[in-house]
Formats: C-alpha cells, structure tokens, sequence
C-alpha cells in the first residue's frame, strides 16, 4: 500500500486513458477514430482468416460483361430468363435457384400490349387481327412463361426494403417469418424500413420463398454485414441467404431469441440469435441485436476471386456449359457488371459482387460458422478495459521501465490473442480497438510522466545528495525520490567529526604540491570507509572531515555504523603509516569524536550558498569529544547515548566530563576489542580500568595509584594512564573536595 501511496500521481496519470476509454464506450464521448480502428482491425482480421478456397456447394450463375455483349443490355425479357430458369433445372439439374435480381416491372419487350390494345381499338372490327393475337399471345406472353418456368420449383426470389422518402412501394412482399407479437416485449434494435421494392404478384405467387437482399452499410462506406431480418413494419422478414438456407433445410419456422439474463427487464435483453424449429429438432443461428451477421468472406470475391464457382449466363443459354457441371448445386443468379450496379466496398475488396455477399453467408450458415458481434460485445469490452486498465495502473508505476514494455506487450498479446481465438473458434467479433488504444496510451503516459516528471526529481535528487551520500544509497533514494527532501527536520542521528594529527607539523616541512597530494589521498581513503559504512559527507574542513549517519536515508542502526566506520578510519591508518614509513613520510595520527543525539538536518545557507548539513548541541558535543581525543591519549572518544547503541562491542569509560557549553556532565568512552575476539588481556585491563575508576572518583588516591601502578605493569604506559597518573599527582597536593562528583571541567574544548 506504501508503494501505491507513493506513485500516486502516476498511478492518476495511467488510468485517464482508462477513464476516457469507459466514456466512449458508454457513449459520453464518442471517439470516432476508436471506431475507425476497430473497423480496420475487424477488416485485417478477417482478410487473415479468409480461406481462400472454393465453395463447391454454391455456384454463381453470372450475368457478366460477356452475357450483356451477347443477349444484350440489361434487363433481358422475361422469356430469357425463362429460357435460362427451364436450362438450370431441366438440363443441368440444379438443387436450389436463388434470385438476386428484383422482378418488379412488367415486361413489355414482346409488343403483346400494343398488339391487344390495337386489337380492342383501332382493330377492333378486324376479327382475324384478334384472332391471331389470341393465338399468339402464349408465347407473347414473357412474363406468364417465366411464371410457368418457376412454377413448382425450388426458388428463392430476391427483393430489397428503401429508407428514401420518395420511394415508392411496389410488388408483394413475401410472408414474414415473424411478426412483433412474437418478441414478446423484448426490444430489437433492428432498423425499420419505409417502403419495399418487390417481385410482381404473379411470380410471388408461383415462387413464394423470398428474400430482401438489404445490407449494412458502415459508416465508412463498407459493407460489413447484413441483416438476416429486416423489420417492416410490425413484421420481420427474412434475407435472401437465410431464404435460401431454410428452403433447403425443409422450410423450418423462425422464432426469435433474446437474453436468458433475468436481472435485466425484457426491454433491455437484446436479441440474440434466430431458432430454426422442425419438427422437434432445432438450428440456432447467432445474430447481433439489429438481427445482422457478419459476412464471413472466404476470399477477394468475383470469378478470379477463388471463392465460388461463376459461370457466365449465356454459357447455360447458348448450351456450351458441360452437363454435370451445376448438377445439385445451389444456384445464385446474379451479375458482375459494373453497369449493373451491384458492386459493394467490403473489407475482401472494393468492388465486390452484391450477390457473393450472399453466398458467403449462405455458405457460413451451412458450415454452422456464422459469425456474429454479440450483445454482450459491451460487457466484454467493459471487462477488458477494467482488468487491463487497472492492471496497468496499478502494476507500471512500481516496475522498471524494461519490465514495464514487458508488461504491456504481454499485455497487447494478451488482448489481441484472446480476441482472435474468440472469433476464430466461436465467431464472435469483439471490439479490440479500445482496449489496444488504452493499453499503448496507458503506457505511453506512464513511461513520459515517469522519464519526464519522476526521473527529473530523481535526476535532481541524484545531482544533489551525490556528492554527501554513497552511490548506492542515492540508487535507494531514487527508487522514491518523494520520501526525501532538503527541508530541514528533527531527528536522532548520529555525528562524527575525523580529524587528522600532525597535518599542521606537515604542513610546516612540505610543499603544498606534495602537501595537497597527500591530504587528496587521506581524505580520498577515509571517505571511501565513511561511504562503505554508508554515511553522509557533511563537510571537509581543513584536516578534519565531517559525516553523519541517519540522513537523507534513515538507518535504524546509524550508531553502528559510525562506530565502525571509525574503527575501520583507525585501522586504514595503521595501513597508511606503514606506507608512509616505507617512503620517508610522515605518520599520520587521528582523532575521531562521535555523539548521538537529536539533530537539525536539512537545506541551509545562504541564498548564495548552501548545502545538506546537521546543526545542533549534539553536533557540537561531537565536535568536543573529537577535541578531547588529544587529551585522553586515544583515537576515538563517542558519548554514553553512542555507546548504548552498540553493546556488543568492548567499551572502556575514559572519564565524566563537562565541555564548554554543557552544564549537565557527560560519561565519555572509547571502543576496545568486539566480543567475538576473545581478549583475556583487554578483559583484564578493563576490570582493574573499573576499579580504578571507582577509587578515583571517591577521591580514594592511594588506592587510585596502586590500581594505575598495576595498569601500567598489565597494558604499558598508554597516554591514557599517564594522563590520569599526572592527574591524581597533582589532585593530592589539594585538599578533598566534598562536592566533587569525578568529572573533569574542560572550559575550552
């Protein structure tokens, strides 16, 4: 929860792609190009799902640019398409014709009106011109001889619904598979047509099965899809495809299916697929709430397109089609002509055939893989934006940046996979677009906001703690630059002051060339201890360095660390002035005060300087302490808060002292061996040290010398020992002090 608290912000800025993609989908903002690319992923979908082979079940009977050259300009006299209707059955012995051109208009190509309307008027008193229009009229008479060509056949005739205004309606529509009684208070977003233009009566009659030849056309211009039900109306009638489909199937009743949901009121549970019903036994083909499917194109469409097998019309007039060839096929007659108008914009092609549209449907249907966008398309895509939106929002900002472009390819795959394998195996074409746009746009703002905002703080975090702090507590603070700032606060840190021995001796007989390269290499060493025990650079100043522990990263064990830094700056020196001996240079001493206590620590200056330090009485007890180290003989003196941190380390008490600026006395003490080194030498030291310590602050000075005498013979004259042997010297030439509680005044230090 922390790390989620602490990339809030980013976390803010990924999930407003989230939140507009939410409100297009519910309408609220209505993002064209989202739609737009959906369309052109639908399209690159299918084209790479298209099979591209042959329909052998399906043949198109084609009134092509070779049959118009030959028969002539369209529309040919019904006796042709008679001729060509009686061929089809009779001689090549088809299984089912359907008809995707509109019988509407009488045809008046034979000249039998104008000869009975001469007949009735201008003639009417010749009974031998009546008489011989009598007996001419049968084979006069084109449409009757079509009438009788379809009569008794297996036949699906199309006809097509208008929304223009001024269309006016014409010809008999067929029955309707079902009527708005039958939706039983359900709501079907089906689109409702004006007016209709249909086959005249006398073919309707003799050729009942029919079918509109209606598609949807997409607001980019593509045909997409078209409606298996098309409401007119309060009747619903069925398309050619689906005409053609139940005619070979022995004409099945059609009912529509809605939403088993039951949480949701009849009006809000869309339909849902068409069930074919015959005697008991059942076929559900899936449809989308307008009643449409998905047109399933196996290929770029046309004769050279390898879908279906085209046969030119005036093959089967002129006899020169093999016989065998169209034997129990299903038959769409239909045309290819680009002066004829039935060209579509589909995803297969832009100048497709009308009437391949529905053959590949029909052959959808037969194979039982119609393909269909559900009504719960919305739910889906809702699900999609919620567990990827989330995800990313929550799980980008704590990755790095290469986990990060992992996260949101697998993601993408993810999407895109899942959304293929639904439509490959089940046929549901789902929407991909939005979730896709939200995922790459999630990832795009949360890696700028991340390079642009949260790596610009942690640049300057970086730029600025990089000279106090080690490399790799900078690496810590940059992975939560927000947790660390340069405003001064109060805290218990820890304090050292490192000062060097002999520099101002040094100084006195070297070059400063000489002088500077050595203090580089002195401090170079003891800041690379101080960096390794991860303390922060105060200040240098002069021959003395200034560190503290705590600050800017806090470290519960910040005593420790000095403690140890200053034991390793000790031993690091014994290295150097081995060196030095080596080389003729002189030895190096140093004296090391630390102090724990509460501290400022922060940004402080002057406006034109300043920097990261610590301010504070117990800085200064530091700075005391590390002046006391000269008096005590020792090289490092820490106070008795520092040395209650650390009790696993040997500690030896040096002494209680009150320094300048101080009233309350302070015990004062210096690390010997840790425990795990066993000493029986320094164990010994620190019992009799204890002891003498006790004598001495009960005045006790006899007892306090032969304690001393015995710490000389056992540990050598150490400065320590000396100091206090001269100490208690000159203590008895005094008279016993009754006040006296055993610290020592330091009034300068």
């Amino acid at each position: 929860m922390n790390s989620i608290y602490r990339h809030r912000a980013r976390i803010a800025v990924t999930l407003v792609p989230f939140i507009f993609s939410v409100l297009h989908l519910l309408g609220v903002l209505e993002l064209g190009a989202l739609h737009r690319l959906d369309n052109l992923i639908y399209d690159a979908r299918l084209r790479a799902t298209m099979p591209r082979t042959i329909d052998d079940r399906i043949v198109i009977v084609d009134v092509d640019e070779k049959s118009l050259a030959q028969i002539g300009r369209w529309p040919w006299s019904r006796d042709v398409l008679a001729d060509l209707v009686d061929k089809l059955f009779d001689k090549h012995d088809i299984g089912l014709l359907g008809v995707d051109v509109v019988l509407a208009e009488p045809d008046t190509s034979s000249g039998l009106q104008h000869l009975r309307s001469l007949a009735a008027n201008e003639l009417k008193d010749n009974p031998a011109f009546t008489e011989q229009v009598d007996r001419l009229a049968p084979s006069l008479d084109f449409d009757a001889r079509l009438a009788t060509a379809l009569t008794n056949r297996l036949v699906v005739l199309g006809y097509f619904f208008s929304d223009v205004p001024a269309f006016r309606s014409g010809g008999a529509l067929p029955a309707a598979v079902f009527t708005g009684a039958d939706l039983d208070g359900h709501s079907v977003m089906a689109p409702e047509w004006s007016a209709f233009g249909a086959n005249l009566a006398m073919f309707s009659n003799v050729a009942p099965m029919a079918g509109h030849t209606n598609s949807f056309t997409d607001a980019d211009g593509v045909v997409r899809s078209l409606p298996l039900v098309a409401r007119y109306g309060d009747a619903f009638y069925e398309s050619l495809s689906l005409a053609m489909f139940r005619a070979l199937t022995g004409e099945p009743q059609v009912k529509p299916s809605f939403s088993k949901e039951t949480v949701l009121p009849k009006a809000y549970r869309g339909l849902e697929s068409l069930v074919l019903t015959k005697e008991g036994k059942s076929l559900v083909l899936p449809v989308d709430n307008r009643g449409g499917a998905l047109i399933s194109f196996r290929g770029p469409g046309g004769p050279a397109g390898g879908s279906f097998r085209y046969v030119s019309a005036v093959d089967v007039l002129n006899n020169t089609l093999p016989l065998g060839m169209l034997q129990n096929k299903i038959v769409l007659l239909g045309t290819t002509a680009l002066g004829l108008f039935d060209m579509r914009v589909t995803p297969a092609g832009e100048t497709y055939p009308g009437v391949e549209t529905h053959a590949s449907v029909l052959s959808s249907m037969l194979d039982g893989r119609l393909k269909v966008k559900p009504d719960y398309a919305f739910g889906y895509e809702f699900i999609m934006l919620l567990s990827a939106g989330l995800m990313l929002a929550f799980c980008l900002p704590l990755l790095s940046a290469f986990k990060a472009v992992l996260m949101s390819f697998a993601m993408l795959v993810v999407l895109v996979a899942s959304n293929f394998w639904l439509y490959d195996e089940f046929g549901l074409a789902l929407p991909l677009a939005t979730s896709l746009a939200m995922t790459v746009t999630a990832f795009a703002l949360n890696m700028s906001y991340g390079y642009f905002v949260e790596s610009r703080s942690k640049r300057e975090l970086a730029n600025l703690f990089g000279t106090y702090v080690p490399p790799e507590l900078v690496d810590e603070m940059v992975r939560d630059p927000d947790s660390y700032t340069m405003q001064a606060t109060s805290r218990e840190l820890t304090v050292m002051f490192c000062d060097m021995r002999g520099f101002t001796r040094m100084s006195e007989s070297m070059e400063p060339i000489q002088l500077q390269s050595m203090l580089t290499d002195i401090f170079s060493r003891i800041t690379t201890v101080i960096r390794a025990k991860k303390g922060t650079i105060d200040k240098y100043m002069g021959d003395c360095v200034m560190a503290f522990w705590g600050a800017p990263v806090e470290a519960v064990d910040h005593a420790a660390l000095a403690v140890k830094c200053a034991v390793e700056i000790e031993q690091m020196l014994q290295t150097l002035n081995t060196e030095h001996r080596a080389r003729g240079l002189p030895e190096i001493g140093v004296g090391i005060g630390i102090n724990t206590g509460l501290m400022c620590v922060g940004d402080m200056g002057s406006e034109m300087r300043r920097s990261y330090t610590v301010i504070g009485d117990a800085v200064n007890l530091g700075s005391r302490l590390e002046g006391l180290t000269k008096i005590y003989g020792v090289s490092i003196i820490v106070n008795e808060t520092t040395k209650a941190l650390i009790p696993e380390l040997a500690w030896q008490e040096l002494d209680k002292v009150r320094v300048k600026g101080k009233e309350q006395s302070v015990s004062i003490w210096t690390p010997r061996s840790p425990p795990d080194v066993p000493d029986a030498a320094v164990g010994g030291e620190l019992l009799l040290w204890s002891e003498f310590l006790g004598h001495y602050r009960r005045q006790s000075w006899a007892a306090a010398e032969r304690v001393l005498l015995n710490l000389l013979d056992v540990a050598g004259t150490k400065p320590l020992y000396t100091y206090y042997a001269a100490r208690i010297a000159s203590l008895k030439r005094l008279p016993l002090d009754p006040e006296w509680d055993g610290s020592t005044q330091f009034g300068s230090t």
